[in-house]
């Protein structure tokens, strides 16, 4: 499998056959990390790491990923750079391009990442956007391999807003790896209808399904409960009302999980506001009477919860990525 010098923006973009070979890759390279197995194929390169919006697992995952990879990285802030202020993301890419053998981009717009991908002559990676986070979503289906045994097959409910990145991504990858993904949430709240056809053909051709409903029985039978924040990074507070009262009954609680297959697991990719141990959590927890948002506690710290599983397959699996993309995996390796 010949990734080199290849683009990572949507899954939509890749074959079920790429996607499995960068899933398989990530578990190979996990292994190999357990083991105390260098794998420094990178030395001498570097990489830009672009973070218009901040993060803690996509960070220290392209950073420790670059690092095991023997390469150097460099992590541009909101405040670190002169992107889209003096200076155009087109330029920005060229300039870039120069210095670094691959760029990876966190911020907003798709076509932001898209006009870095154009114009930059090396691989660049989608680190998340307000439409795609395909590395998370190989990091999820990382983990679903190692807890389910399988992809093929499996019935996939995210629960929440499936409007944005992780309704999105999740939607696409499934559609591409042939689980039977069921969106619940209200009507509008729903993913982009060009989108959900598109996967809903994607499905077809792997074996998989696309279902979306207003009504959680749809999660019964479920082999993975999904969900994600309420409200979005960058979004402003006074959404908050809005999504509680609209979200509400798509809470994953026990009652719902309940619901879902026996064995079934939890996921998220996230942060969570499962309690309120964080700044942002007590102040809407107060404002709104509420102590638990998109999870409870009970389930997130419940023996079906894998979150922390797919936090660190983010590392994993992003690595995969970028030996891939920049030609760094020995040949033979994989056999």
């Amino acid at each position: 499998m010949d990734l080199s010098n290849r683009d990572f923006l949507k899954l939509i973009d890749y074959t079920p056959e790429e996607i499995g070979y960068l899933i398989d890759l990530a578990a190979r390279l996990k292994a190999d990390k357990k083991a105390g197995t260098p794998h420094r194929w990178g030395v001498g390169k570097n990489v830009a790491l672009i973070f218009e919006k901040t993060s803690t697992r996509t960070r220290c995952s392209f950073e420790v990923a670059a690092s095991d990879l023997g390469m150097g990285s460099t992590y541009l802030d909101p405040t670190g750079s002169q992107i889209g202020k003096k200076e155009s993301i087109n330029d920005t890419a060229r300039v870039l391009a120069g210095m670094y053998d691959g760029i990876e981009y966190r911020g907003f717009g798709q076509d932001i990442v898209e006009a870095l991908a154009k114009y930059a002559k090396v691989p660049v990676w989608n680190g998340l956007t307000n439409e795609f986070h395909p590395t998370q979503i190989l990091a999820d289906f990382l983990t679903v391999k190692e807890k389910l045994g399988k992809l093929a097959g499996v019935k996939f409910a995210y629960m929440g807003d499936a409007r944005y990145n992780m309704g999105n991504s999740l939607m696409a990858g499934c559609a591409k790896m042939g689980l039977h993904f069921v969106g619940c949430a209200p009507k509008e709240y729903f993913p982009d209808p060009a989108l959900t056809e598109l996967c809903r053909k994607e499905a077809e051709k792997n074996g998989g399904s696309v279902t979306l409903s207003e009504d959680t029985e749809a999660v019964r039978g479920a082999d993975v409960v999904y969900t994600d924040v309420w409200v979005s990074m960058g979004e402003p507070e006074s959404v908050w009302k809005e999504r509680i009262e609209a979200l509400s009954p798509y809470q994953v609680n026990a009652a719902l999980m309940e619901k879902a297959g026996e064995g079934a697991i939890f996921m998220h990719c996230l942060p969570s506001f499962h309690d309120l141990n964080t700044a942002i959590g007590k102040e809407m927890g107060d404002r709104f009477g509420r102590k638990e948002m998109e999870v409870t506690d009970e389930v997130f710290e419940s023996a079906a919860s894998v979150v922390f599983d797919e936090a660190e397959n983010r590392m994993h699996t992003i690595k995969a990525v970028m030996a891939a993309t920049l030609g760094l995996v020995p040949e033979g390796y994989m056999d």
